[in-house]
């Protein structure tokens, strides 16, 4: 705080002392009509000084959101980075997997898949090419083949039942 900001402060404390009464102070050298007159002459200086202070503070406070709203957007970017990064992972993985059930033996392919449970097992189906998933699904006990195809054609389908 400068100088002049403390004479104001101190002089404007002054006139709410004297203007609260001659008990608030034990002297009062000067009239009380010096004061009201002094006080009322600086009142806008001291309310200019009072508003300035507060656009301050207030430059302040949006400094420190703005800082914290960057420090947000870097964090939001890092995770959108990482989320794309996630996402190619898993199609490569999904790709692979489909992949290897593709390759595998008929049999030995609805074995797992009837382990795998019967959303999975239609997902993988799904994006199987036709004919090696009939086969694979051949392979399959009935109860497990007819849950998958439950499934796959509930996702088929353009509106959702429910």
């Amino acid at each position: 705080m400068t100088l002049s900001q403390t004479l104001r402060l101190a002089a404007v404390a002054g006139c709410l002392s004297v203007l609260a009464g001659p008990a608030a102070t034990q002297e009062t050298p000067v009239t009380s009509n010096d004061v009201e007159r002094f006080c009322t002459n600086i009142a806008d200086a001291a309310r200019d000084q009072r508003y300035a202070l507060q656009a301050q503070e207030l430059r302040n406070l949006q400094a420190e959101v703005d800082a914290r709203i960057a420090a947000l957007e870097e964090k939001r970017a890092e995770y959108e980075e990482w989320l794309a990064r996630r996402e190619t992972f898993l199609s490569k993985a999904r790709d692979n997997v489909v992949d290897i059930y593709g390759r595998m033996r008929p049999d030995a392919a609805a074995e797992r898949l009837t382990e795998l449970g019967p959303e999975l097992a239609a997902g993988i189906l799904m994006k199987l090419d036709a004919r090696k998933a009939g086969i694979i699904m051949n392979e399959m006990e009935t109860k497990a083949a007819a849950g998958v195809t439950s499934i796959m054609a509930s996702a088929a389908r353009e509106k959702d039942p429910s």
